[in-house]
């Protein structure tokens, strides 16, 4: 059973008219479900609000005191792309919260997987600043929660921009291998080849960055030839996801050339890595083609669910084998993998 939580019913982040993360994004997303035909594979978990405690697990409290305060005088922008309203606050709250109830229903064995539709996406959030569309770091959190337990947390981001403020929140904490594949150059300028972690934690950050024109063929060969072992080496108990879909060919803020086959691909790959029934967690990060963004989540919930819907071919051809050469010689030299 593939556990479903959504802030789609209390969605109050009102972002303005023309922005591309808007809350048309969450329907087309879960309008996926439907379009791949898996209602009766999926159980809809509500969503609940993170506490203070789990937010400042991440984010520092001038950072927290600072965005609900915007928030409740009316909002305004963050950064120049980052805008909140009144409801924004509380919308945040549920998208945080959102993956640590998933957490909590797959412990309680509801489901073998669970995928996390929330807005507004969370992995540019810094600790102490928001960025990026994204105001708190929902996978962070999930997974900062994770380690406090004691578990070995691997995440692997495949948004098509680098979820810096996931990257910079684990730079330094062992407990956590952050993984990325992302386009370069593209906002926001981070995840050199070069960035494999901090002196307490070495080796647990590991970045792909792939050209203009990229296909999936590229990408797997990424996932294959350097995330896989990677992630295997790390042998993690837990395993996160950015699932950012705004690689797909149709998407406005980017340029790399995948079908929503791709992702279904994709997807196959990374459930390969789940340490065991109940450990794999999904969230929606980018995404805004809205027929792209209903596509590419069905493909890829079908996957999790054991069924098989393709909408669109796979992609091949294009640059990018270098890079993955360059990014296997780098995990290599850094240890990533033994």
């Amino acid at each position: 059973m593939l556990v479903v939580t959504s802030t789609l019913g209390a969605d109050e982040h009102d972002t303005g008219a023309d922005h591309p993360e808007r809350p048309e994004r969450l329907g087309a997303a879960l309008a996926g479900i439907d379009e791949a035909g898996l209602q009766d594979a999926c159980l809809t978990l509500e969503p609940r609000r993170a506490s203070y405690e789990e937010l400042a697990l991440v984010h520092s409290h001038d950072y927290l005191l600072y965005l609900r305060t915007v928030c409740e005088a009316g909002g305004g922008y963050l950064d120049a792309d980052t805008p909140v309203s009144r409801g924004s606050w509380d919308t945040a709250l549920l998208a945080a919260g959102s993956g640590l109830a998933a957490i909590d229903s797959l412990d309680s064995g509801s489901g073998t997987m669970a995928f996390v539709a929330v807005r507004p996406p969370g992995h540019h959030a810094l600790g102490d600043t928001a960025m990026g569309f994204c105001l708190l770091n929902n996978i962070s959190i999930a997974a900062r929660a994770l380690a406090e337990r004691g578990e070995r947390v691997a995440i692997v981001d495949y948004d098509v921009h680098h979820g810096n403020g996931t990257q910079a929140i684990f730079w330094n904490d062992p407990r956590v291998l952050y993984t990325s594949i992302h386009q370069w150059p593209l906002f926001p300028g981070t995840g050199r080849l070069e960035d494999t972690g901090g002196p307490d934690a070495p080796g647990t950050t590991l970045n792909i960055p792939l050209p203009p024109g990229t296909t999936g063929e590229i990408v797997l060969r990424a996932l294959d030839e350097v995330i896989v072992p990677a992630v295997e080496h790390f042998a993690p108990t837990w395993l996160l996801v950015s699932a950012g879909f705004d690689g797909h060919r149709a998407d406005p803020l980017a340029d790399w050339r995948l079908s929503a086959g791709d992702f279904a691909d994709i997807a196959s790959r990374v459930t390969g890595l789940s340490p065991a029934p109940g450990r794999l967690l999904m969230f929606l990060e980018g995404g805004y083609d809205l027929d792209a963004l209903c596509r590419s989540v069905g493909s890829t919930l079908a996957v999790l669910a054991g069924v098989r819907y393709r909408p669109e071919p796979a992609t091949s051809g294009g640059p990018g084998s270098s890079a993955v050469d360059a990014a296997r010689n780098a995990m290599a030299a850094s240890g990533v993998a033994g």
